[in-house]
């Protein structure tokens, strides 16, 4: 079980998690091309896919579950990884450009009430990337990785989720489909077998990587000629990190 962060990061340095963090990052990269200047929250255990982005972005900062612990990040360089509870993010509201969730919906306890959070923290043009286990895909049985713990979710179950909580949905695919496997073989040959596997058993892929932006409701009050903009927020905890 995870129940660590240095369980996610022990996976993340064998080759196999070596092997996942290349795949995820690629298909990260290719919803979310261009973050220059923007401020990029990563919540769960997010430390191998937002390095990428700490030359790019105006700011990167990894929020780690109170329940799993946190450790320094990057090293040798100044943090940028805290400690917080998920529902209770300690960032100004909106004030967030975009936020990457991976290893934290399929743990949370309240999963409505941090998407609430996350709501809150965006701006009203952010964008949200959650990436979670496929219930239908085999890597949500493989216990010895972190997609094979916690509470996997179906492709409707998510988009559900994400508009009951008022984020637009904008696309998705499902990605792992190569087997779970720690064969060297199949660990040699990943990126071939992930290239291959989909057209074999294309609605088998391991992981659900959706991307959906803040929605915003706006209309008009009794009197008024000017619109008025609602939007769900509640006083913020704490300014934005620096």
């Amino acid at each position: 079980m995870y129940h660590s962060i240095y369980d996610f990061k022990d996976f993340y340095n064998s080759p196999m998690g070596n092997a996942v963090k290349l795949i995820l990052n690629r298909q990260i990269k290719s919803y979310w091309h261009n973050i220059k200047d923007m401020r990029v929250v990563g919540i769960g255990y997010t430390q191998p896919y937002i390095e990428s982005f700490l030359e790019e972005a105006e700011r990167c900062i990894s929020i780690s579950p109170a329940d799993i612990g946190v450790y320094p990040w990057p090293d040798n360089k100044k943090n940028l990884c805290l400690l917080a509870e998920e529902t209770e993010l300690p960032i100004e509201t909106n004030s967030v450009d975009r936020v990457l969730l991976i290893h934290s919906l399929e743990f949370a306890e309240l999963p409505k009430s941090n998407l609430q959070e996350i709501f809150r923290i965006l701006k009203s043009n952010g964008r949200l990337i959650i990436i979670t286990p496929n219930r239908r895909g085999l890597w949500s049985r493989a216990e010895w990785s972190p997609f094979g713990n916690g509470t996997p979710y179906s492709g409707e179950q998510l988009k559900f989720l994400l508009r009951d909580n008022l984020f637009v949905y904008e696309r998705s695919c499902q990605i792992l489909h190569a087997l779970p496997l720690r064969w060297k073989l199949v660990i040699k040959n990943f990126h071939h077998l992930e290239f291959l596997t989909p057209y074999i058993l294309p609605t088998m892929g391991g992981i659900h990587v959706v991307e959906a932006s803040k929605q915003v409701y706006s209309g008009s009050a009794i009197g008024l000629t000017e619109p008025k903009v609602i939007i769900r927020t509640r006083p913020s905890i704490a300014t934005f990190p620096t």
